[in-house]
Formats: structure tokens, C-alpha cells, sequence
């Protein structure tokens, strides 16, 4: 893989933890996806504006249909996340999440988009799944996870996977801005959710004030992490950077046990090595 594109799925790993960290701690909040929604596109609306003005794309069919697809998909990873972490760990709901996630986004690659693999490539995301197993319990005491977690957690890596391979499309093949596609989820995400969120504007506003911080945490890291992802995207086999951005898994395992006081044993720790292990056989092999 090139060094760019490395660099920018390591630091989009790093971003991710750290706003799915603030997701968790805002669990209790029912429109916090609409909030953080609405401050993103605040946020990120005059560098799309500048996007669309200096862009000489004219744009046809798939590009409509990319871009309402990202929307969908997007809306989806939000909303079965946060339901997530409403009702289990972070420690457990996220690992099987960016497990999954990349296993199906590799699947895909290969036989859909015709990506070319190796043993080594192979080994990598076998490696990465089987730590993030590990890392999340569900590999030695499946029968200890909350069942809804597990389920919530497997239909969120359902949509990353969704979402990986649309708009890893998009930016290769449509030739579509990363900044105009994480855009597209935010916006949609903003008008579908806003007749709820609006119902009750006093309770709304109690919501802001109590997550404020979280709130600004996942609107402005969010699609930071995301728009680096796609940038990676362009220059590496989507196979490659979807697996290595499960290296955010090392970091949010950390969160959890050193700032929710989550456990960590040693059949975890074992499974961040396999992680680590599988990303470097990935990055080698692209």
C-alpha cells in the first residue's frame, strides 16, 4: 500500500475510536445521531461547497444512486451503533461490529469487484477477524454476551460492509468527492430524523447542553476519520484499507478498559496481537 494511504487509515483508526468512545458515553441520549448529524453538516458545508464549485463532474445516474445508497447505509450503521451501545459494551459491540465489517467488505472486494488476493492478504484478514473475536469475548464465552448486543453488533458490521463497498465505488470508479459522499450520509440522516427530533424542542435542547461535548466530538472526528478512509480508498485495494482500519479496535479496547473500566484479560490482549499482526500483513502485501 502507499505510505499515504497508510498513514491516513492509521490516524482515521484513531479518530474513530475516539468518537465511538464519546458515542458510548452519550448512549443514554434518543437524538443524538440527529445532533451530531446536524452540527457535521454545519461543519463541513463550505468545504462541499467548494468541492461542488471547482468540480467538473457532470453527473449522471450512478452518481445519484451512489450517493442515495451511502445515505441509506449510513443511516443505518448510525442508528443500529447507537442502539448498540444503549444496550451492551462498547468493548463487545464494537470489536464484532469492525470484525464483521471488514470480513464481508474483503468477500466482496474480491469476488464482486474482482480485487486481486493472496494467501498473505487472506492471512491478514483471518488474522484480524480471529483477534477481534478474541478481543470482544464472543471467541471463549459467547454464552456470557448479551444477545442484543451481539445482534445489534453483527447487523452494524452488515452496513459497514454495505457502505465500505458503495463508496469505495464511488470514489474509485464515479470519481465522487469523499467530502461530498460523507456529506450525502450526514444530510439524510439530518431530514429523515428531524421530524422526532423536532417533536420536542425543550427536550432537544436539555439533550445539547447535557452531550454537548460528545455531540462536537462525533461531528467534527466523524467524518474527518471517514473522508480519510476514502482518500485511501483511491489510492489501495478497498480489500486491503477495509481490514486495516480495524486497527481503531486496539484503541477503543484500550478506552474501554482505562477510561470505562472495562476488563481486559489476557485472551484479549492476545487478540490485539493477532490485529496487529494481521495489518502488517495487509500493508505488505498491497
Amino acid at each position: 500500500m502507499h505510505p499515504l494511504a497508510i498513514a491516513a487509515v492509521l490516524l482515521a483508526a484513531f479518530t474513530h475510536a475516539t468518537w465511538n468512545l464519546a458515542a458510548k458515553r452519550a448512549s443514554g441520549s434518543r437524538h443524538f445521531v440527529w445532533l451530531y448529524s446536524l452540527g457535521s453538516v454545519i461543519l463541513y458545508a463550505p468545504a462541499v461547497v467548494w468541492v461542488l464549485a471547482s468540480s467538473r463532474l457532470q453527473f449522471e445516474t450512478a452518481h445519484w444512486v451512489a450517493l442515495l445508497m451511502t445515505g441509506i447505509l449510513h443511516m443505518g450503521y448510525s442508528l443500529t451503533l447507537q442502539a448498540g451501545y444503549r444496550v451492551s459494551d462498547l468493548s463487545l459491540v464494537y470489536p464484532l461490529a469492525r470484525g464483521t465489517g471488514p470480513l464481508l467488505s474483503f468477500l466482496a472486494a474480491t469476488f464482486i469487484l474482482h480485487e486481486p488476493a493472496n494467501i498473505f492478504s487472506v492471512l491478514g484478514v483471518l488474522l484480524i477477524v480471529g483477534g477481534i473475536l478474541m478481543v470482544s469475548g464472543l471467541a471463549h464465552e459467547a454464552h456470557k454476551a448479551p444477545r442484543a448486543g451481539i445482534a445489534l453488533g453483527l447487523l452494524t458490521g452488515v452496513f459497514i460492509a454495505g457502505y465500505t463497498i458503495n463508496d469505495g465505488w464511488a470514489v474509485k470508479t464515479l470519481m465522487l468527492s469523499p467530502f461530498l459522499i460523507d456529506f450525502t450520509g450526514n444530510l439524510l440522516r439530518l431530514t429523515v430524523l428531524a421530524p422526532l427530533a423536532l417533536r420536542d424542542p425543550p427536550a432537544l435542547l436539555a439533550e445539547w447542553r447535557l452531550y454537548r461535548g460528545p455531540i462536537l466530538i462525533v461531528a467534527v472526528l466523524g467524518p474527518l476519520g471517514y473522508i480519510l478512509v476514502l482518500y485511501a480508498m483511491k489510492h489501495a485495494p478497498i480489500g486491503h484499507v477495509a481490514p486495516m482500519r480495524e486497527l481503531a479496535t486496539l484503541i477503543g479496547t484500550y478506552f474501554g478498559a482505562r477510561l470505562l473500566k472495562e476488563q481486559v484479560t489476557p485472551i484479549r490482549v492476545t487478540g490485539a496481537v493477532l490485529i496487529v499482526t494481521g495489518v502488517v500483513a495487509l500493508a505488505v502485501t498491497g
